[in-house]
């Protein structure tokens, strides 16, 4: 048995607006199924996570205070 490829960087932090993890960028949902998922739908994820990272971290800033 081959190991999973994961984002997971065990920040595991929920952002409550978008409901992505602030560590890997997934949806709780993806994260709890991510063993079940094909290795095509994991890779579908995987594609979009490096888009949902830069607008975390825009909607972060934008919401920082000074």
């Amino acid at each position: 048995m081959t190991a999973i490829e994961t984002p997971c960087d065990k920040v595991c932090t929920v952002d409550h607006a978008s409901g992505l993890c602030l560590g890997c960028g997934r949806t709780l949902g993806e994260i709890g199924s991510w063993s079940a998922l094909t290795d095509q739908e994991r890779s579908r994820v995987m594609a979009e996570l490096p888009l949902r990272m830069e607008a975390l971290r825009v909607r972060q800033a934008g919401t920082a205070k000074p």
